[in-house]
């Protein structure tokens, strides 16, 4: 089973989104600013603080990080025997997000929750859809 961990950064009512490029995987859509696999041995909460840090060059405390929901992935995904992704909720944060990976993303911008992009990855859309009606 793959896990991939989530952080949905916001600031007031906007998230912060990433334009994917050259992954391989919903390029030219826009996802959640910071996500990636769960490594072996490594908490699903661990992976969104290092991913966040990775992606975004920001620094989040454990205790700055609200779980949000945990989804089994409907759409099936090549090589994976299925997939689990974890959401999870950051509203402070140390440092200013910039994108650290630009092989991996073309654009990073913040979205007016009422306001998201079309061309946001379908399931990273139906979670947003849950998480911000909150």
């Amino acid at each position: 089973m793959t896990a991939i961990s989530y952080v949905v950064l916001r600031r007031g009512n906007e998230v912060l989104l990433q334009l994917r490029q050259g992954t391989g995987f919903m390029d030219g859509c826009w996802g959640i600013a910071a996500a990636g696999h769960v490594e072996p041995g490594e908490s699903s909460e661990a992976a969104a603080i290092r991913e966040a840090r990775e992606e975004l060059g920001v620094s989040i405390a454990l205790a700055d990080l609200r779980a949000l929901a945990t989804v089994p992935r409907q759409q099936p995904v090549a090589g994976a025997d299925g997939m689990t992704d974890h959401f999870y909720l950051a509203t402070a944060w140390a440092g200013t997000p910039r994108i650290m990976e630009p092989d991996k993303a073309a654009d990073l911008r913040w979205f007016r929750d009422d306001l998201l992009p079309e061309n946001l990855a379908p399931h990273e859309k139906a979670a947003l859809s849950g998480i911000l009606r909150r």
